[in-house]
């Protein structure tokens, strides 16, 4: 029931083979016609006059990008100057004067406005967040006012000041972040004084763009002098390029990202080519480098100071799946967590104890309302649910955020009530609505492959594997020894639109319906059992029902 074959979680392309036995013929295509939106908007700020003389980009903070949109304005209009810097104050931005005695200027410096003046001045956000009375003079001289460089020499003042008019636009460069800290120094920014655009990141595949992009990555290689690529090389790019945007569809256009891989892959090639399995051990590389957390926290539960079963059935109790995210440290690794559920009277009250504990997110909060919202409504009660419930999250000692453990909370907190066990080999990812849609989540090919790990160090059943929200199945790029697993049946994924769907896969029962066995009338007949026990019948009942 709802499960995948191998070919579902990792991509596949060879829909795309025809364009891809081309590739040496295909005409390159650079890095800005893959952009068309930041291609049209440097070519119309180029053509525009008045105080348009503004343009802010939204990219990664890097000056590789700040070269590229510099050259790209030179390309645009080869006449006037082009400038980027990565260094900015009052001084070197207006330049500087010192004077003699008498007032007499006798040295001058040129500033970066007087350097570019006529052209384009490439700037990175930072910059002027770090340096705020940068921007006042900037604003300044976008605005057409004239301002005067700066005297060096303060105890020496200058008969007559020299003041200039700059005929200068400026690019802005920048992450979201340092923008919207930009646009907190001047909340007016896109009142009539700048033109916003961004470098993306992604780039969407289909039959129509397929040879646009494999274009994109030819002229990487002819701009950079790297190896060619075979037929597999392309296909193991594409691989490597879904898991890294998390979805099938897309492909990355981080130039660098480009070059950093096939670079690493250049090792241990000809020279010449660069083959899918230099592709491979580069990746592998990679991942040997910044496993050490991952391959810790994987001893720790082999170890067993972290209790994570594989193996057999408990009530109220269900392995959740956890994405890791450490500071300073460039790999996010996936990790199963134990989730558990007791039930005990009450006055229908969930206990999030990691919220209480202070150690819940906001969003983790309100998936359990909606939860718990969802329970009331399956159950369709007249009054509060008599029991009250207390959900955590074991052996967790830091911040617990994001609705993605919904699911597998709700299967604890219905396998507690009904007193169904939970099958301890299948692991529980997704998000759930109060109508009791699955839905997507994210880190999926690592939440998996931190719950395969596991598995495959305490032992293979044949019968284990994970249950995912079926929107999810475009955003797995799992790795080859996981796709390995799977073909060979040691383990499973099984894709879920709804709640009644998973529940079957995980408790053995169904969630709802007529028969008796069902987990909604298994909780029914509790409550009823448990109305019985609250409110025995009265002496006149009593007295009735011996004349029965």
């Amino acid at each position: 029931m709802n499960q995948e074959s191998w070919h579902a979680v990792t991509p596949q392309y060879s829909r795309y083979d025809a364009q891809i036995q081309r590739f040496s013929e295909l005409d390159v295509v650079n890095f800005f016609d893959i952009q068309p939106r930041l291609k049209q908007s440097l070519e119309t700020f180029c053509r525009l006059s008045g105080f348009s003389r503004l343009l802010v980009i939204n990219s990664i903070d890097n000056s590789f990008y700040r070269n590229l949109i510099t050259d790209q304005l030179k390309t645009l209009d080869s006449s006037k100057p082009s400038l980027t810097t990565e260094s900015l104050n009052v001084s070197t931005l207006l330049g500087s004067y010192t004077c003699n005695e008498k007032g007499d200027i006798v040295t001058q410096s040129s500033g970066l406005l007087e350097k570019a003046n006529g052209g384009f001045l490439v700037i990175p956000v930072t910059l002027l967040l770090a340096n705020p009375a940068s921007w006042q003079v900037l604003k300044s001289v976008l605005l057409g006012e004239s301002v005067s460089p700066i005297n060096a020499n303060p105890q020496r003042i200058a008969l007559s000041e020299p003041t200039h008019r700059f005929d200068i636009k400026v690019v802005l460069v920048g992450d979201r972040h340092q923008i919207a800290d930009l646009e907190y120094l001047e909340p007016e920014l896109y009142s009539g004084l700048a033109l916003f655009s961004e470098i993306e990141t992604e780039f969407a595949l289909s039959k129509q763009t397929i040879e646009q992009y494999l274009g994109f990555v030819a002229w990487v290689i002819e701009k950079y002098r790297l190896p060619e690529l075979t037929f597999g090389a392309i296909h193991r790019l594409m691989n490597a390029g879904a898991r890294y945007t998390e979805d099938q569809h897309y492909m990355p256009i981080e130039i660098l990202w480009y070059i950093a891989l096939f670079e690493e892959a250049r090792l241990t090639s000809s020279g010449q080519f660069l083959s899918e399995i230099d592709l491979d051990q580069a990746l592998e590389n990679r991942y040997f480098r910044e496993a050490y957390l991952p391959e810790r926290a994987l001893a720790d539960i082999t170890d067993g100071q972290v209790i994570i079963e594989t193996q057999g059935e408990c009530v109220g109790q269900v392995n959740g799946l956890t994405v890791i995210d450490v500071p300073g440290h460039p790999m996010s690794y996936g990790e199963p967590a134990r989730i558990s559920c007791v039930i005990h009277f009450g006055d229908g009250d969930i206990s999030d104890v990691e919220r209480k504990a202070e150690l819940g997110g906001n969003l983790h909060a309100k998936g359990m309302m909606i939860m718990q919202a969802f329970v009331s409504s399956a159950l369709q009660l007249d009054e509060p649910l008599p029991y009250s419930a207390s959900v955590v999250f074991e052996q967790s000692y830091s911040e617990v955020d994001g609705d993605s453990a919904t699911l597998a909370e709700l299967c604890s907190f219905v396998s507690a009530l009904s007193e169904y066990p939970i099958n301890q080999q299948i692991a529980v990812t997704g998000a759930v609505d109060q109508f009791g849609r699955v839905q997507a989540v994210g880190g999926l090919n690592e939440k998996i492959e931190g719950f395969y790990h596991v598995c495959k160090h305490q032992g293979f059943t044949g019968e284990q594997g994970v249950i995912l929200p079926k929107t999810n199945l475009k955003h797995l790029a799992l790795n080859k020894d996981v796709v390995e697993s799977i073909k060979k049946n040691e383990f499973h994924i099984w894709s879920v639109s709804t709640v009644d769907e998973a529940v079957p896969i995980i408790m053995g029962k169904p969630f709802r319906g007529e028969d008796d066995e069902s987990v909604i009338s298994k909780i029914a007949q509790r409550i009823e059992n448990f109305e019985r026990h609250e409110h025995p019948p009265g002496i006149i009942e009593r007295i009735r029902n011996w004349f029965v």
